[in-house]
């Protein structure tokens, strides 16, 4: 690295060596705000049975740390933000290549499963966890923050996205948000992190709710009505009782993270992308 009078020169092989420790580290260690959202959900739940559930999901996590043994047997594919200074520029090679190159060393070096097929149709898998699910956004500064959320499929394919009328309204919103859980049932592995996306078009309301499950738990949206909506859907949400793995209990999510964005006159996109209880995710700022 070095400073070339206002821009920033990197090279691409510190975004490989960064995703490459971070996949590795995110499919073995469990997120810091994570680990205090179950701890706390333990600590809460009423229900005997959830409660020994959650124990032992806590217990489970806690070898996986110690031993170097990945928290599930899914360890995802890789999806990875980066967002980047505009007075960044890479040399060195493709920030493309880079990235994926990272995953493949992540994955082979870090011993995991390798899930990816190179076709969605013909279904040979490549071998080394690629390509990853890269997505891009253009920031003032000169730094780059890296996200990697390495995604099971369990989870994934419970999520919904809805085009709602306006005329639905936030009522629409929130029985649309409610019913893609309760659909989900114990197929997402819970308790579970729900990504919300409300807003855009049809892909951009994805996008968003993706995002939201990288969002530290505890934390909630800046914008005061949405803050709300937050508390009130994962109230809504724990109402359900599906609880812990499905069997009953309290504690059917940790937290509701919703993100927002402009949309048609015409509109109301509404995105539910569901994660399982180790909700992987790490950033880094290089």
């Amino acid at each position: 690295m070095e400073e070339k009078g206002m821009v920033r020169s990197v090279n691409v092989e510190l975004l490989t060596d960064n995703i490459k420790e971070m996949c590795i580290q995110a499919n073995h260690y469990l997120a810091p705000d994570m680990d205090k959202a179950m701890k706390t959900a333990c600590a809460k739940e009423t229900k005997p049975l959830a409660k020994q559930i959650l124990g032992q999901l806590l217990e489970n996590l806690d070898i996986a740390g110690k031993d170097m043994i990945p928290i599930c047997q899914d360890t995802g594919m890789a999806v990875v933000f980066l967002k980047i200074g505009q007075d960044v520029h890479f040399e060195g090679g493709s920030v493309e290549e880079a990235v994926n190159e990272g995953v493949r060393r992540g994955y082979e070096e870090g011993y995991l499963r390798k899930s990816v097929v190179g076709d969605p149709l013909l279904r040979v898998n490549t071998k080394d966890n690629t390509p990853a699910i890269i997505h891009y956004e253009l920031v003032p500064g000169d730094q780059v923050e890296i996200t990697v959320a390495p995604k099971g499929f369990g989870s994934e394919n419970m999520s919904k996205i809805y085009m709602l009328k306006p005329a639905d309204g936030v009522e629409g919103v929130k029985d649309a948000i409610v019913s893609a859980v309760r659909e989900a049932g114990p197929n997402a592995c819970p308790p579970v992190v729900v990504g919300v996306g409300i807003g855009g078009t049809f892909e951009k309301a994805a996008i968003l709710a993706k995002k939201a499950l990288t969002r530290e738990v505890g934390t909630h949206s800046e914008l005061e009505h949405i803050r709300e909506l937050e508390e009130e859907l994962l109230a809504k949400i724990n109402e359900i009782g599906l609880g812990p793995a499905g069997l009953g209990g309290d504690t059917t999510a940790l937290a509701v993270n919703i993100n927002t964005y402009a949309t048609h006159i015409a509109g109301l996109p509404v995105a539910v992308n569901i994660c399982c209880h180790v909700n992987r995710h790490m950033v880094r700022t290089i």
